[in-house]
């Protein structure tokens, strides 16, 4: 396929894949993942092309976004979990032996573009054995696009400034999670979980 696109849309598919890469890679190191800890990531293909999120799924973009991605997820050993749309209800794609260690229900859907996401249906494809679940809650997570992974994340999701602001024209807003703090003023706390 990559031979039937103009040497200018090469170029800029290489350019979301670097970008997509080092977005991954700087949530992944701010969030101190360890491996077998979570990472959802929703992303909008059309808001990358500079459209409306929903007008203009595009499974190329997608392929090339979700290579960056999961290459930084492998150097990592962490799980990637990448959020369908709304359609299939926020629904995620990941790897079986993933959503077994966390125990979490499987579910009967093969995203589609139009129905899941580019993003969700390149996932499904590439990952070596792809199941679908209804929820997660994640370490760290990206957002590609303004897709709204927070119902993904764990209890107290922090914000975090990268580098990469935006991935073609879609917006890129990334979280880390971290314990929740109890006991009260007198309380010392952990700065390792902060």
């Amino acid at each position: 396929m990559k031979e039937d696109l103009t040497e200018g849309t090469v170029k800029l598919l290489e350019e979301w894949i670097e970008d997509a890469y080092q977005a991954a890679s700087e949530i992944l190191d701010a969030g101190k993942v360890k491996p077998g800890q979570l990472f959802v990531v929703g992303c909008s293909t059309s808001e990358i092309c500079g459209g409306r999120i929903g007008s203009a799924s595009n499974p190329e973009v997608a392929l090339a976004v979700f290579d960056g991605i999961w290459q930084a997820a492998l150097e990592r050993k962490v799980w990637l979990a990448a959020q369908c749309c709304e359609h299939l209800n926020r629904a995620l794609i990941l790897e079986q032996e993933a959503a077994e260690r966390y125990g979490y229900e499987v579910v009967n859907v093969v995203p589609q573009p139009k129905a899941g996401g580019s993003f969700a249906t390149v996932a499904y494809r590439e990952f070596f054995h792809a199941v679908a679940v209804e929820h997660i809650r994640a370490h760290v997570g990206m957002d590609i696009g303004d897709t709204l992974i927070g119902m993904h994340l764990r209890d107290v999701a922090v914000p975090v400034r990268i580098g990469i602001k935006k991935i073609g024209e879609a917006h890129v807003v990334c979280a880390r999670t971290r314990a929740k703090f109890v006991g009260g003023e007198r309380a010392i706390y952990d700065q390792e979980k902060l």
